[in-house]
């Protein structure tokens, strides 16, 4: 039987709740697998598990069980291995990994900020910037809209201008919001999103994370900013002892 694995924990952890059940219908028992100083949080894995509401409602309130008893490295929804005693193998061969990351993730959360452009605001700043795509809109204007060729050139330099702006505003977004966090780590790229980025901020400093992320959208009103969080500090744990299943088609 595959064996789902919810995160990793110290040895010492004062236990989980009487009865705590995980993802699966019927859910299945959550209970501790311990090797050294280490443990790992695990159930037996459903065959088809698929991220439904459920079952990652599930995950995450198994991860805010546990992390409430202590230091805890979450795993993302879906991590299975193959079965127990390959849990235990690589706690024990990453024993001194996990030890380190169980204490720089103490007291820590993760948010993740996405950043996409308002399109109308991002090429009015662009044409504000770029005195020379004003000049050739001016004289495509006066000239009934100008040539197919002229057209086609201002265009692509408008689209030149605005990916310019995109890779200027991720520097810019990364460089105000990392002196508020402990640690960043970016996401996967992906369309219509100009940055993906995780940050590690200590949950006693989250209110002051958030207020840079809110100067940030003061001073960039054409970007627009998505915080979810606060979020266990997925991003900030890698390698776990389990691959994530494949969850989705």
């Amino acid at each position: 039987m595959s064996t789902y694995v919810y995160g990793i924990t110290a040895g010492s952890h004062p236990g989980l709740p009487e009865g705590m059940g995980g993802v699966g219908d019927p859910a299945r028992p959550v209970r501790i697998l311990k090797e050294g100083e280490l443990a790992a949080i695990v159930s037996e894995a459903p065959e088809g598990l698929r991220p439904k509401r459920k079952d990652l409602l599930a995950h995450q309130n198994v991860l805010s069980e546990v992390g409430a008893g202590g230091p805890l490295l979450p795993m993302r929804f879906g991590s299975v291995a193959p079965d127990d005693a390959s849990v235990t193998g690589v706690l024990a061969e990453r024993a001194d990994h996990y030890r380190e990351r169980l204490g720089a993730l103490d007291g820590k959360v993760e948010y993740n900020v996405k950043a996409s452009h308002d399109e109308e605001a991002v090429l009015h700043r662009v044409m504000g910037e770029n005195p020379e795509l004003r000049a050739m809109t001016e004289a495509n204007r006066q000239a009934g809209g100008g040539t197919y060729e002229d057209r086609l050139r201002l265009g692509e330099m408008v689209v030149a201008a605005v990916q310019a702006r995109e890779a200027d505003d991720a520097t810019e977004l990364r460089q105000a919001l990392e002196p508020a966090a402990e640690a960043v780590s970016a996401g996967p790229e992906s369309t219509g999103w100009l940055a993906n980025l995780s940050f590690l901020v200590d949950r006693q400093s989250a209110a002051g994370f958030l207020e840079a992320v809110d100067a940030v959208r003061k001073s960039h009103p054409h970007i627009e900013v998505r915080v979810n969080g606060p979020l266990p500090p997925y991003s900030f744990v890698e390698p776990g002892p389990a691959q994530p299943a494949e969850t989705t088609h």
